[in-house]
């Protein structure tokens, strides 16, 4: 698929602002206690190095599934290690709980990121936000592997 342009330069851009500023940003938030209760980390296996990667993202969750939004599609970094490995683990109030990750490209992903916020307000800054951050977006359902321990 041939990607205009702009868009590959802004998938450039946000990829390097996330990967050197934004994710060790919200990373060290988390190392001190500090994570929103919006965000989260993602465990992933490397697709080429098989070593464990994590990254934060933006969660909602819905019963025994987590929902995440692939701003940048499968093309990058952790959408394409869950492609490949769809075994997941994602931090829940401090724990890790283990899932089983899907791509969902029928998802409407407008109406999923408005689920990630409550309120009017709030809502549409988050709706606003991903919008703004995103170049090719699909749904992630998470399957988790809860217990009763863990609600």
């Amino acid at each position: 698929m041939l990607v205009p342009t702009s868009v590959a330069r802004k998938r450039r851009i946000e990829v390097a602002v996330g990967k050197y500023f934004a994710n060790p940003l919200v990373t060290g938030f988390n190392r001190i206690g500090l994570m929103p209760s919006l965000m989260t980390e993602i465990e992933t296996v490397g697709r080429r190095t098989g070593l464990t990667r994590r990254v934060p993202v933006a969660i909602t969750y819905d019963g025994d599934e987590a929902w995440v939004i692939a701003q940048h599609g499968t093309g990058t970094g952790w959408g394409a290690n869950i492609s490949a490995t769809p075994k997941v683990r994602i931090r829940r109030r401090g724990e890790w709980v283990d899932g089983q990750a899907q791509i969902m490209p029928d998802d409407d992903v407008p109406a999923r990121v408005k689920t990630f916020a409550s309120g009017k307000i709030r809502s549409a800054l988050t709706a606003s936000a991903f919008r703004g951050l995103q170049t090719d977006p699909v749904s992630v359902r998470i399957k988790l592997a809860l217990d009763s321990s863990t609600d």
